[in-house]
């Protein structure tokens, strides 16, 4: 069965419980499972790999109104696994009364340097404790739970590699209720586009690299195969590039769903993915420890920041704009010779005030090298905006900028859900980088062009091919010989009205 149409089938069930009020809570519910199943398939394959490996869901405690609580064994495969297992109140009762509260408040136990397989396990409790913070127990009924956990049990098996690029299925479906219920604002990023973005900024094993708006951590996993493929031949490497992956996401769910991809791509320990406002640094602490080598993001647009966020920020660059905040955070983070890749609005490319001075940083402070206009249609349903995405590197000023307009394939007037945009279509792209020339689909303007503009980077094709005019005198001829055959039909259209009028009276 197709992992979108498991998905659906879970939250029908889900429907019926008289607990789950509307697409948001359903989604909530569905997420938390998800996470304690995919993190059950990680440890089935790592009691195989570590000698010393630990599940941090046995041998629980907590603490709850003063008093000390202990669990012996909540992993997934030990109360859900079994389709005959608990069910009805005695599952409510498991699920309410130990295995959450547990969760929320595990006790982590302290660092005890040296022993590197007790630091491994705090952590993953470290990373358990924050996954459930924010989650929430909804269903009523534990016989419709259960059979939610059979459906998830028998359906969703992420140890067998070719589910693991599906997760970015569950992620779009997600999203898609999300706007049904109301929560607009996340936009999920096509797979083509991260991986073209990756792809083209090339990270490499032992840089540090960071999605500052990472949602469900889509250019975090492209980029931990594309370095894995490349590069990763030694346990050492593996290690090197787990540690490297970092990424910040604001909302709780996405963040459940990003830390729960990243167990889904091998990374073991998650403690890169943060949950937090990325906005909520003042610029001015940022060190140089904190700077990394390259970030890969499709930030938030569209969206205010709350009150008080702009004051983090120069007064130059003060907005509440989260995209244009972004973008001014990104140049800060990137040490020198950094590299990024980001999506952003036509607007901002476009925009006047504040935007303005923030396109003269980036250009005065980067190499704002290459700008590939995505064609309308690659974020819908979610959005109809404009899109492109902006590559750069930190340290140089930009003497110019190629634009290169991604055209749609063949055949192709919009992207659908039975016709998504592909990673075969950047092929041209991916040929023309290294040896530049203007073509129909790609050419160059100068900083001192830009400039002229007043840093409006909203520059449209010139070698487009351009659509004929015709002459004024033979278009007015063809107006004119289509209006007397349009009061033609008028007439005839009278005529035949009076005529049954006449009969009827």
């Amino acid at each position: 069965m197709a992992l979108g149409t498991t998905i659906k089938s879970i939250q029908d069930i889900m429907r019926k419980d008289v607990g789950v009020d509307g697409d948001a809570q359903r989604i909530g519910q569905l997420v938390w499972l998800l996470f304690l199943k995919i993190w059950d398939d990680r440890e089935q394959e790592l009691e195989l790999i570590e000698d010393d490996f630990a599940s941090p869901l046995v041998d629980v405690t907590w603490m709850d109104g003063g008093e000390t609580y202990t669990a012996k064994d909540l992993r997934w495969s030990t109360w859900a696994a079994d389709p005959e297992g608990i069910t009805g109140d005695k599952l409510l009762d498991f699920a309410n009364g130990t295995l959450f509260p547990a969760l929320k408040n595990m006790e982590i136990g302290p660092k005890v340097e040296g022993d590197a397989a007790a630091l491994v396990l705090r952590s993953r409790r470290i990373i358990i404790k924050t996954v459930f913070e924010d989650a929430y127990q909804y269903m009523k009924s534990g016989t419709l739970l259960r059979q939610v956990i059979n459906k998830m049990q028998a359906d969703i098996d992420f140890n067998d590699a070719k589910n693991r690029h599906l997760f970015g299925d569950i992620y779009e479906k997600v999203l898609k209720d999300l706007q049904g219920a109301g929560n607009a604002g996340e936009y999920y990023t096509p797979r083509a586009v991260t991986q073209f973005a990756v792809d083209m900024v090339n990270p490499q094993l032992g840089e540090k690299v960071l999605d500052p708006a990472c949602g469900t951590g889509g250019f975090l996993a492209c980029t931990i195969e594309h370095v894995r493929k490349h590069q990763v031949k030694t346990a050492k490497q593996e290690a090197q590039l787990q540690q490297s992956i970092m990424g910040i996401e604001k909302k709780p769910l996405p963040h459940l769903l990003c830390v729960t991809n990243m167990i889904v791509h091998g990374i073991d320990v998650p403690t890169g993915v943060r949950h937090d406002n990325t906005l909520s640094v003042p610029l001015r602490d940022i060190s140089k420890r904190d700077r990394v080598d390259v970030v890969l993001t499709n930030p938030p647009f569209g969206g205010m920041e709350e009150d008080g966020i702009e004051n983090n920020f120069p007064g130059e660059f003060r907005t509440r704009e989260t995209a244009d905040l972004f973008l001014v955070y990104i140049m800060e983070m990137l040490r020198p010779g950094g590299r990024a890749a980001i999506v952003l609005p036509d607007g901002t490319l476009f925009g006047e005030g504040v935007k303005t001075r923030i396109k003269e940083a980036l250009l005065r402070e980067c190499n704002l090298h290459t700008i590939v206009r995505l064609p309308k249609g690659v974020f819908a349903p979610y959005t109809s905006i404009n899109t492109n995405v902006l590559f750069f590197e930190k340290g140089r000023p930009t003497d110019e900028v190629w634009y290169y307009e991604h055209p749609y394939p063949e055949g192709y007037k919009s992207y659908s859900k039975t016709k998504p945009m592909r990673i075969e279509e950047f092929e041209p792209e991916k040929a023309w980088w290294t040896d530049r020339k203007e073509t129909e689909n790609a050419w160059r303007v100068t900083i001192d062009q830009i400039r002229d503009r007043g840093f409006n980077l909203d520059i449209k094709n010139p070698n487009a091919a351009q659509d004929e005019l015709e002459d004024p005198d033979v278009l007015l001829v063809r107006y004119r010989k289509e209006q007397d055959a349009a009061a033609q039909i008028l007439e005839q259209l009278r005529n035949v009205l009076a005529e049954a009028l006449e009969k009827q009276s």
